[in-house]
């Protein structure tokens, strides 16, 4: 039919431009359809239907376990029905929730704690915690760190999962919104915490990307090699965010949109963002691996602009390191998640101060 398969994303097909534009998301064999035009959509449901058996489930609304739910303000997805049997698997349902997925502070290691006898449940419980990250960004974190002991977890490391689930049990419906009317300003905040691993000294990466307001992209991850300073582990994070802008920017290229503006990158540490524009190798960088120095071409070529933030306003902060109570919530609510499950009380509130 001429479609043409994304080179960013090999699940991707595209075809013609404008009112005219189609793409076709394909799983094996679940499939997503988009386009301004129904008819477009109709004639590849006729050519299909004439070479397999399909069955068309109409609008989005469930598709690999991730509730799609449209209004006129937007769509919000969130894995409600997964998080509620992850908890029923484990026996959490009725369990009391907690407001955060970690305890401040507290670092893991392997040995720590007595040898499971059957590690099959932890590698089953993280293993599903992890798709679960694909609509909850909060728990990231908990799961990079939780996923590391699968060879060998004990009882310490699956308490921690426990409270991972508790977490979860006050928030099942969690998910992202995303608002009609968006602006295509792509916006990415970067940061890391040094020497965090205590086993091996190596920092954590985490970034997240927005397009205009709507979060669409983050990672939080231990870092390949140690870092000599907290500058170093900083540059590495950026080197991570301008990757993922970059191949952002070829998605959106191939879903027929063009960014008005270079890609923002938020940094809070300002000696990172001095070694990023800064075209002489000196002491402190010539050690870094060359791939790094993309930062630098990125810059050069007006695709990205680096921008420094205040520790305070940095939004991966949450994505590097275990937060209390209320930093942790604040996080959360920056990175536009909201749960249209919860119970809302404004209509109560209204009557109650009616009554008064």
């Amino acid at each position: 039919m001429g479609f043409i398969q994304s080179k960013a994303d090999p699940s991707l097909f595209t075809k013609g431009r404008e009112n005219n534009f189609i793409g076709v998301l394909v799983y094996v064999d679940d499939i997503l359809v988009i386009s301004p035009d129904l008819c477009l959509i109709k004639d590849l449901k006729v050519f299909l239907e004439n070479a397999f058996k399909i069955k068309d489930l109409g609008t989005l609304g469930y598709f690999l376990g991730i509730e799609a739910q449209m209004s006129d303000s937007g769509l919000n997805i969130c894995q409600r029905k997964y998080a509620l049997d992850i908890l029923s698997e484990a026996g959490f349902l009725e369990c009391k929730p907690v407001n955060t997925p970690m305890v401040p502070g507290y670092h893991l290691a392997h040995g720590d704690g007595n040898v499971l006898e059957d590690v099959t449940t932890y590698r089953r419980l993280i293993g599903r915690l992890l798709y679960l990250t694909a609509t909850r960004p909060d728990i990231s974190y908990a799961i990079q760190q939780l996923s590391q002991f699968v060879d060998a977890p004990t009882d310490k490391h699956l308490t921690a999962a426990h409270r991972v689930l508790r977490y979860i049990k006050g928030t099942p419906g969690q998910g992202l919104f995303y608002p009609k009317n968006n602006s295509l300003q792509l916006s990415a905040f970067s940061d890391s915490d040094w020497a965090a691993c205590v086993e091996s000294r190596r920092s954590i990466t985490g970034y997240c990307v927005f397009l205009g307001s709507a979060l669409i992209s983050w990672k939080s991850k231990k870092q390949a090699t140690v870092s000599r300073s907290s500058s170093e582990a900083e540059y590495r994070a950026l080197a991570s965010s301008v990757c993922e802008a970059q191949w952002i920017m070829y998605l959106l290229t191939d879903l027929q949109l063009s960014l008005p503006k270079p890609a923002t990158v938020f940094c809070d540490n300002k000696s990172a963002v001095a070694m990023a524009e800064n075209q002489v190798f000196h002491e402190r960088t010539k050690h870094i691996e060359i791939d790094c120095h993309l930062v630098r071409e990125k810059v050069a070529q007006g695709l990205i602009k680096l921008m420094s933030v205040s520790s305070s306003n940095q939004i991966a902060d949450g994505l590097t390191k275990p937060l209390p109570g209320a930093p942790f919530k604040l996080f959360s609510s920056k990175l536009g998640i909201q749960d249209l499950h919860a119970p809302t009380y404004g209509g109560v509130l209204e009557d109650i101060k009616s009554a008064e």
